[in-house]
């Protein structure tokens, strides 16, 4: 008949204990219970009907007044004592029954709400209903929440938004920055924002709402528990760090999206039916530290505003419960490798296999090994964590100590899968003494030290490369929604082009042809003579002012094409990074090159191209290697070649020869047109 129920000490962890609260409740219901609490969560107790007693119970008060209390406590005669805290008083108290902190928990019960139902005896507690709930909600409580929003309440019914970015400890708080594109980004579609925390959280919660756009409401440290209670039930989600916020949302079965950090999402994840957690599973995570060791907090600044906003959206359209996704075999993938480490065309052909990667994993950590000459391509993928770079012939990569170090890098970072798109020798052997533990790739070059292996086909060029990666994670029971080609374009490289631009004397409403000139084989190069031709031509029938690009290596080409050409041409061969052509590219209306990297840039883009291809084996041929896209023209003749030699061609390139001026203007012609 009298009941002592000791709680714990911060707010969300007392809110993580109510459910013992309300299993009392519902199966002694004509009982006497008492609170015995500390000072900050004494809102939640003191404002419940249920509790017939609240005793306030600060642990830095002296040793004699807690004697005191404890012998006050002793006269209470209780019948049970519940104590979630296993204090002192939990164990000595007088009393006929008590919960037992030696209870031995099952490794199935993970989560410390369902750990503290089953230390107190009641496992599988679920709510009856609101009323049975310890939070109350009173109506005034609603009626302070409807004049706090105002007009604004009834503006955006239905399309609230509750963002709480504070947090008591620094190692979970996720930048106030991110919360506010986040914000922004959800202002934009027509949503409400309103923030919310306690005192602790004014600071961040002003400054982000001086960063974000107008229409926020700041309700920081302006409500009760019951306040936020009613605040809560009115709005369709939480946006929340890991706090004492995402447990009061779900114990009130608020949809949550939370951001975890170095906490354990297990043990402390929002509980509502309908939550997701974003979370980012670099190799040290979940630590639980109160202090990063890295001192980098890499676990939080790892995720990403897309991370979360992509959480969001699946909440906010009832798609998902936004809990992680697994394969068909049921193997859950934490930190995915992808190696690629050939060339720029190969790398960005690769892009579909990143996004495809992210849509079935949304919380995994993925990582991409590539040269550091096709960094670029990454460098700015909202689907990628992690560029990590490789070059064979670099110094700090030459020899057998450099191998040794990179290999015990990769070991740390603990994947669980690698992906190899193309097959090496040397990658094959990084990736198995890696100790990574399922390694994918192609049946070639030391297949066998893959552990997934499917035949390498690529030479029947029966298909585009790009399909030939997606291979690999079809295998894996994953189908690519988007294959499109992803591009990044920096906001360096976009201001290095206007100043380029300015000093070149080239207008915004300039038209801007582009050349490449050059490729990485002689059997791919048209003739020099040949694009300055075309450069001329276009010039003159069309107003183009002519760009002409190459590599380092390739400038000669570049020169040969402007001692042929009439028109006077900006020579950017050897002085552009890949983001730098990229954002050259970008603002071309056409580009002309040979079989080569940068017509993937290009066309990733949207630019429209015209791609002139040489070689007819079938695993060179523009089947397997041309610009992808609508706008796309590949020139490609055959002269009868039984077998290709190459480079070593004893035809002097017929099949390149045989496309003619004439062609490419005709082909830009009717891009031209269509344009």
């Amino acid at each position: 008949m009298k009941i002592l129920f000791i709680t714990l000490s911060n707010i969300g962890d007392c809110i993580l204990t109510l459910p013992v609260l309300d299993s009392l409740r519902q199966k002694y219901p004509a009982s006497r219970i008492s609170c015995l609490v500390p000072p900050r969560p004494r809102e939640i107790f003191t404002q419940n009907p249920a509790v017939d007693e609240v005793i306030i119970f600060d642990k830095q008060i002296k040793l004699i007044d807690k004697i005191k209390l404890f012998f006050s406590l002793s006269r209470g005669n209780f019948d049970l004592v519940v104590d979630l805290r296993n204090s002192f008083f939990g164990a000595f108290l007088p009393a006929k029954k008590r919960s037992s902190p030696l209870r031995i928990i099952p490794s199935r019960i993970k989560h410390m709400k369902d750990k503290h139902l089953f230390w107190a005896g009641f496992p599988g507690y679920s709510a009856k209903g609101e009323n049975d709930l310890s939070v109350v909600i009173t109506p005034k409580d609603v009626d302070d929440i409807d004049h706090l929003l105002g007009d604004r309440g009834k503006a955006k019914k239905n399309k609230l938004i509750v963002v709480a970015p504070g947090c008591r400890s620094h190692v979970k708080c996720w930048d106030k920055y991110n919360f506010s594109q986040i914000c922004n980004q959800l202002l934009k579609e027509g949503y409400g924002i309103v923030l919310v925390g306690d005192e602790f959280d004014r600071a961040i919660c002003s400054d982000l709402q001086q960063n974000s756009s107008s229409g926020i409401l700041n309700l920081c440290a302006r409500t009760t528990i019951g306040q936020l209670g009613a605040l809560l039930k009115k709005s369709k989600l939480l946006i929340t760090n890991d706090s004492a916020v995402m447990h009061l949302a779900s114990y009130l079965n608020v949809p949550v999206v939370a951001i975890f950090g170095p906490t354990d999402e297990k043990k402390y994840g929002p509980w509502s039916a309908n939550s997701a957690v974003v979370k980012k599973d670099i190799f040290c995570r979940p630590c639980e530290k109160a202090q990063c060791r890295y001192g980098s907090l890499g676990c939080l600044t790892a995720i990403k505003p897309t991370d979360v906003f992509r959480q969001v959206e699946l909440l906010l359209a009832n798609k998902e419960d936004g809990s992680q996704k697994i394969t068909v075999s049921g193997i859950l993938y934490r930190r995915i490798l992808i190696v690629r480490t050939d060339r720029l065309g190969d790398v960005l052909l690769s892009t579909p296999v990143i996004k495809a990667l992210r849509q079935e994993f949304p919380q995994s950590y993925i990582s991409m090994l590539v040269s550091s000459y096709t960094q670029d391509v990454l460098d700015g993928n909202p689907d990628l964590d992690e560029i990590i770079t490789f070059d064979k012939d670099a110094k700090d990569t030459s020899g057998w100590w450099p191998v040794f170090k990179f290999i015990q890098g990769l070991r740390k970072k603990k994947f669980d899968l690698a992906i190899i798109l193309h097959p090496t020798v040397r990658m094959h052997l990084l990736t198995f003494l890696s100790g990574i533990p399922r390694r994918l790739g192609y049946d070639r070059k030391f297949g066998f030290l893959l552990t997934d292996r499917i035949k390498h086909t690529k030479q029947a060029g029966q298909k585009h490369e790009s399909e030939y990666a997606l291979d690999l994670v079809r295998y894996l029971g994953i189908e690519a929604i988007d294959k499109t080609l992803f591009m990044p374009i920096k906001q360096e490289s976009e201001k290095w082009v206007e100043t380029l631009f300015k000093e070149a004397g080239i207008k915004d409403n300039d038209r801007l042809l582009a050349i490449h000139p050059a490729a990485s084989c002689p059997s791919k190069i048209w003739p020099g003579e040949r694009f300055a031709e075309i450069a001329d031509q276009l010039a003159g029938q069309y107003g183009f002012k002519v760009v002409i690009v190459s590599g380092a290596k390739d400038t000669q080409k570049a020169e040969v094409m402007i001692k042929n050409m009439r028109t006077k041409a900006l020579n950017l061969a050897g002085k552009t990074s890949i983001s730098q052509l990229a954002s050259l590219l970008n603002r071309c209306q056409l580009f002309i090159s040979t079989d080569s990297g940068p017509i993937h840039v290009a066309s990733a883009l949207g630019v429209p191209v015209i791609a002139i291809f040489g070689r007819s084996q079938a695993g060179l041929s523009p089947q397997r290697w041309g610009p992808l896209g609508a706008k796309n023209k590949v020139l490609h003749k055959t002269v009868g070649c039984t077998i290709c030699l190459a480079h070593n061609c004893q035809k002097d390139f017929a099949c390149l020869k045989a496309t003619t001026v004439e062609d490419v203007l005709k082909a830009a012609e009717l891009i031209l047109r269509n344009s």
